[in-house]
């Protein structure tokens, strides 16, 4: 009975073990970068049940489609992956997933996504298409393409963007599209220092398209798109008056704006990696600002500053609602 008992329990262990390979398979960390989705009924002032269902929706539809953009990725990297001391234990690269099982999970999810976007709206459809063409041409070519690399990335966060909008019916301000791009160059940029500063720090050699930069010219890059990212979300918040929000009281939320970009800048400051990294892993993978999805997470700070900026909007909207502001 003891030895029937032990097996049974073995083998449940091994079967949750596969099913969290599963779902570590998908990167379910990197699906933060979907929340973007929610901006549009977020900054539209129209949170309601409706809105916030097709923004759930389009939030799930995005990240069924870059979990197999993934896939597809680990799966064509799978043999270099072997040999990186990291991404060796990526459950495709360990061998706890098979190919021909991934390969099949990976079609799953992108065809599903394409198909049930277009069967909510074409102009949600049309979203999720262009941003599985937009990783198809990123993996087999642009992100080796220095420049197009971060204007990839930051197209990816507008089309989220976008998607949200698709899926609750919601019109953009063009200030919101100016700065969600802007604050897409601006991570991205501040991913490809913290990478850069990586191979300094362990003295590796750099993939290609690092070879194209350096940190001098990613500052003065970052001071363009960090005076940008505060200048249109400025213009944004100011109101009707230069057709941005649907109340000037946006500018509460200003002050949460620049301390969580002078934050993320603290954060992948060389010295800052190296003297107050949490352990010889952060320094492995460049720091946390190599990670956005990691610095939202963990980092307490920038969780702080998100809440408030969230309680904050939620404060304005709710007194616009009851006629208390304008």
């Amino acid at each position: 009975m003891e030895s029937r008992h032990n097996s049974l329990k073995k083998k449940y262990l091994t079967s949750s073990f596969k099913n969290f390979a599963y779902l570590s398979a998908l990167r379910p960390r990197q699906w933060t970068k979907n929340l973007v989705v929610f901006a549009a009924p977020l900054f539209a002032f129209s949170i309601n049940l409706q809105s916030l269902w097709g923004a759930s929706l389009a939030f799930m539809l995005f990240c069924a489609t870059s979990s197999s953009f993934y896939l597809f990725n680990d799966i064509v990297d799978v043999e270099s992956d072997r040999q990186h001391p990291v991404k060796c234990k990526r459950p495709i690269a360990a061998g706890l997933i098979r190919i021909p099982i991934a390969l099949a999970m990976a079609v799953v999810l992108l065809v599903s996504a394409i198909t049930i976007a277009w069967m909510r709206s074409p102009a949600l459809g049309a979203t999720i298409l262009g941003y599985a063409i937009l990783q198809v041409a990123y993996n087999l070519r642009l992100k080796r393409v220095a420049i197009l690399d971060i204007g990839v990335i930051a197209a990816g966060f507008v089309l989220r963007a976008n998607g949200g909008a698709a899926a609750t019916d919601i019109a953009l301000s063009s200030w919101f599209i100016i700065c969600t791009a802007m604050l897409a160059l601006f991570l991205a940029i501040e991913k490809r220092k913290a990478e850069l500063r990586l191979t300094q720090i362990k003295g590796i050699k750099p993939r290609a398209v690092l070879k194209r930069y350096s940190l001098p010219l990613l500052h003065r890059m970052e001071n363009v798109v960090t005076t940008g990212t505060v200048v249109t979300y400025t213009l944004w918040s100011s109101g009707p008056v230069v057709r941005g929000a649907s109340t000037s009281w946006m500018l509460l939320t200003l002050p949460f704006v620049l301390y969580g970009i002078f934050r993320y800048q603290l954060l992948s400051d060389s010295s800052e990696i190296t003297r107050n990294s949490d352990n010889d892993n952060d320094i492995e993978h460049g720091g946390r600002s190599e990670r956005p999805e990691e610095v939202l997470l963990k980092d307490m700070p920038i969780l702080i500053t998100v809440c408030g900026w969230v309680f904050t909007c939620s404060v304005i909207l709710y007194l616009k609602q009851q006629g208390f502001i304008d």
